[in-house]
């Protein structure tokens, strides 16, 4: 390719991503130096996606070494310039990070021609090893050389997302206000998974991909392990329950690879899976045993930021009220039927499938990947052009042998109308009995009450497939979600 050194000669399409593909276009095209940080959590993309969408320009990579000492990663550092500049003979080790950039600028000054180029510093939070320097001596080369090619694309990625907006997206030192752009990404969207499963020539209706969703996310490594011709419950037994599953230890090395002492992080985690409608902050930190401060904020706001828990503001509440939710698929799933199972091996999902357990989690998981797609839901809805702003509500009464009441989605319209929302997951139509007829109405009256709203209100029901017509339907429902509009792009 020209005069590029391409080692990635299978480049694969990058399916999605239709904003960050804009977004890395933008900085391959603008004429400038662009330092890009890209972060998400682990298995999500993000080495595929710059790999292959810069497949031609990319001229050099450096992947840090989880927990290695300096001189490993300076090691590493000489055996990925030797291996892109073909060398015969591998360049000595430098003495620091000072050294190993003024070899890199050595290499890339007879790269740097008429032709943007690329390079790629992955892993990014595991070469800044404790006492390496090596974020000032980065800092140093960019401000001092980098910055200064207009051709040279500089793409920085970590699974760490509290240490990548901490150290270098809100970074005081030498590379304040340095990143040009940053990307964010995010799992897949349910669309994105039917279009990443249909490349792999996977053919599975929507029932079958919301129910692999519901157990391991928009996770696009763990939905490359589902292979042509298989269920997904037989996905989710192989995955999960058999001896040498790919998901069945996955527990075990994703917090630990993200966070430093992260056993906190797994008990706010196995906490939060106890209670998947939520919990308060302070219910919260009782509950894990913590105590207030900064140490316990750090906690909570890694989680959130690398998408594993989520935080929710009730409606007429402020964020003091927070409730919050793990928002992780795979980590409540896994919690749920995994980490305590007593039945392993074929078949096992099956069975499990058709008890109460399974009963419960399915709602939860429904509601949370409903909340992830509220965006389509209000396009379903034709009010995405309305100003609208979402979020949960319950009433809990004071007084004993009240009820209380609990909405799952609040849409809060600015054209004076609000969609009380409920969710329903359900293999088939769902039914309105007298039961739960009775619950909607006192939901609403109570909403009403406690909320002394004057807008009107649409009671919405949000199912897989639909809801089935009959006398407590009619007058009652006022509008419908089905799955497939989960599904729109």
């Amino acid at each position: 390719m020209d005069n590029y050194t391409n080692t990635y000669n299978m480049v694969q399409e990058v399916i999605g991503r239709e904003d960050e593909k804009k977004i890395l276009k933008e900085a391959l095209n603008s004429g400038e130096a662009e330092l890009v940080a890209l972060y998400g959590r682990r298995r999500v993309g993000k080495t595929f996606l710059v790999r292959n969408y810069f497949a031609p320009q990319m001229v050099f990579e450096l992947t840090g070494m989880h927990e290695a000492s300096l001189q490993d990663q300076l090691f590493n550092f000489t055996q990925a310039l030797q291996e892109t500049a073909k060398m015969a003979i591998p360049p000595a080790v430098p003495q620091n990070w000072i050294q190993a950039f003024a070899m890199l600028t050595g290499f890339l000054k007879g790269k740097l021609k008429k032709k943007p180029i690329v390079v790629l510093f992955d892993e990014f939070p595991w070469i800044h090893t404790p006492k390496s320097k090596f974020l000032e001596a980065f800092g140093h080369w960019w401000n001092t050389w980098a910055s200064l090619q207009p051709q040279l694309k500089v793409i920085i990625c970590g699974s760490a997302a509290s240490w990548m907006i901490k150290n270098i997206i809100n970074n005081r030192g030498g590379l304040h206000n340095r990143v040009s752009r940053t990307i964010r990404l995010l799992p897949f969207s349910l669309a994105e998974c039917a279009y990443y499963l249909k490349s792999r020539e996977i053919r599975l209706d929507q029932y079958q991909i919301l129910q692999l969703y519901m157990a391991m996310g928009g996770i696009p490594l763990y939905l490359k392990q589902v292979k042509k011709g298989e269920s997904a419950s037989q996905v989710i037994d192989r995955l999960f329950f058999e001896k040498n599953g790919f998901l069945k230890n996955e527990f075990n090395n994703l917090y630990r690879s993200l966070f430093n002492n992260a056993g906190n992080h797994e008990t706010v985690v196995r906490t939060l899976a106890k209670r998947p409608s939520g919990m308060s902050r302070s219910e919260l930190i009782e509950a894990c045993g913590f105590t207030t401060g900064g140490g316990t904020t750090r906690i909570f706001d890694e989680l959130e930021q690398s998408g594993f828990i989520a935080q929710y503001i009730p409606f007429e509440k402020t964020s003091r009220d927070s409730i919050y939710k793990l928002s992780d698929e795979y980590s409540l799933f896994f919690m749920k039927f995994v980490a305590h199972a007593r039945a392993t091996g074929t078949g096992t999902w099956q069975k499990t499938a058709t008890g109460q357990s399974y009963k419960s989690w399915s709602g939860f998981a429904f509601e949370a990947i409903c909340q992830k797609h509220v965006l389509q839901i209000k396009r379903a809805l034709g009010i995405s052009g309305v100003l609208t702003e979402n979020s949960a509500w319950r009433y809990q009464p004071k007084v004993k042998n009240v009820s209380g009441a609990q909405i799952d989605l609040l849409l809060d319209r600015q054209d004076h109308c609000m969609n009380i929302c409920e969710i329903k997951f359900a293999a088939d139509a769902f039914v309105i009995d007298k039961k739960y007829a009775g619950e909607l109405d006192h939901k609403i009256a109570v909403f009403r009450e406690q909320t002394q709203t004057r807008k009107t209100l649409f009671p919405t029901l949000i199912t897989t497939y639909g809801v089935k017509k009959n006398d407590y339907y009619i007058g009652r429902v006022q509008a419908e979600i089905v799955m497939k509009d989960l599904f729109a792009e």
